[in-house]
């Protein structure tokens, strides 16, 4: 796991650094905005979440926030002071996921973070199923292969999800067109379903004719993993 710890007062950043990296996290430390920002426009999903400190000399945590959350989906927490305490709540309406407040014990802030990576990790499971090169973001119903978009009609999405959902199972004919059949309003016989199986695999597969994410599975149907 590696964190983005961006925070002026050398004192604390160094204490920070070194107390994050004992709990076995990789950090790459900043003192001010300016230096941040190239951080992020270098890389910011090499990062898995971001501390930052609420009143930095050339800017705020604020416009870092900003940069984060209109880019990507990474956490962010904020570290401020007791009298900036009020302001956070600017922050937490543009997205940051949590703040703490200075003095805090660092057994306090490492339970912190480890909360919010575990709430993360819990919404990419549930919104995102990877299949080998394949990525699909259930929630905005797109399909992603090496990162790039794939666009696919109703049914092929619906055919995908069946098998995303059975990665390992074996699936008859009968049963994909049992749960497919009623989709976007079309009729699917068992030879449209035929048509449809080449259509997924024209589009996802590196080698359609010989096809390594959906296999057929001779005198049984299909399967997507091992």
């Amino acid at each position: 796991m590696k964190i983005l710890l961006v925070e002026d007062d050398k004192t604390i950043a160094s204490g920070l650094e070194y107390s994050l990296q004992q709990d076995h996290y990789s950090t790459v430390l900043c003192f001010d905005v300016a230096s941040a920002k190239k951080m992020l426009e270098e890389g910011l999903e090499q990062f898995d979440l971001c501390l930052f400190d609420l009143s930095l000399p050339d800017g705020s945590g604020y416009d870092l926030c900003r940069i984060v959350k209109q880019r990507s989906d990474i956490p962010v927490i904020f570290l401020t002071a007791i009298e900036d305490e009020v302001n956070v709540v600017m922050g937490l309406d543009m997205g940051a996921d949590d703040y703490i407040t200075k003095p805090f014990r660092i057994r306090e802030l490492l339970s912190r973070i480890k909360s919010v990576l575990r709430r993360y990790h819990k919404q990419t499971q549930t919104n995102t199923i990877e299949i080998d090169q394949i990525r699909i973001n259930v929630l905005e119903g797109k399909v992603y292969k090496q990162g790039k978009e794939i666009t696919l009609t109703a049914l092929e999405y619906r055919l995908l999800l069946i098998f995303a959902n059975h990665v390992g199972q074996v699936l008859s004919r009968n049963q994909l067109l049992e749960q497919i059949w009623d989709v976007a309003g079309d009729f699917v016989n068992d030879n449209t379903l035929t048509v449809y199986i080449k259509r997924l695999r024209e589009k996802l597969e590196d080698h359609p004719q010989n096809p390594t994410l959906i296999k057929t599975v001779r005198g049984l149907g299909y399967k997507v993993g091992d």
